[in-house]
């Protein structure tokens, strides 16, 4: 096969390759090398389209109130993210479960987003970003700011 054939098609497959042939294996078994699944080519560079599956197969698909719907999921996963990071109490003796729980649900969503922005999708990518900036600037940075503000420690000697 020649290699201007093997093009990347929008839906995700290689374009111009015949599907494999069943083969006979040393037990006697009748399997072809998909093995009966839909194989799919993921995206190895951003590409900006509605088109994508993001976390689980199939979806959001190619319906775009599901691709907006998806944009938003990943933007409140980083939001929230980045409250979790903020909202970690004081370390004491009482509060070691509490302190646990929401280490394991922020590492929980860290992967989420990091499998959404494997998805290669620009728009994910933009939202995954927007969602930690946003979250950063209200839990971190208009937190801190009113903190100082009801403070008002003084500057003078």
């Amino acid at each position: 096969m020649n290699m201007d054939q093997m093009d990347m098609n929008d839906d995700g497959t290689m374009g111009g390759m015949p599907p494999t042939a069943p083969r006979n294996d040393s037990m006697g078994m009748d399997m072809d090398m998909d093995m009966g699944m839909d194989m799919k080519m993921t995206h190895m560079t951003f590409y900006w389209g509605k088109n994508t599956w993001i976390l689980f197969q199939g979806w959001p698909g190619s319906n775009t109130g599901m691709y907006i719907l998806a944009l938003i999921f990943v933007f409140l996963l980083a939001l929230i993210m980045e409250w979790l990071a903020y909202s970690n109490p004081t370390p004491t003796k009482s509060n070691r479960i509490q302190r646990t729980m929401i280490h394991t649900l922020r590492v929980v969503f860290s992967y989420l987003v990091m499998l959404s922005v494997m998805s290669f999708n620009i728009g994910v990518f933009v939202m995954a970003i927007a969602g930690h900036a946003v979250g950063f600037f209200v839990f971190r940075v208009l937190k801190k700011s009113s903190e100082k503000d009801s403070d008002m420690s003084s500057m003078a000697c």
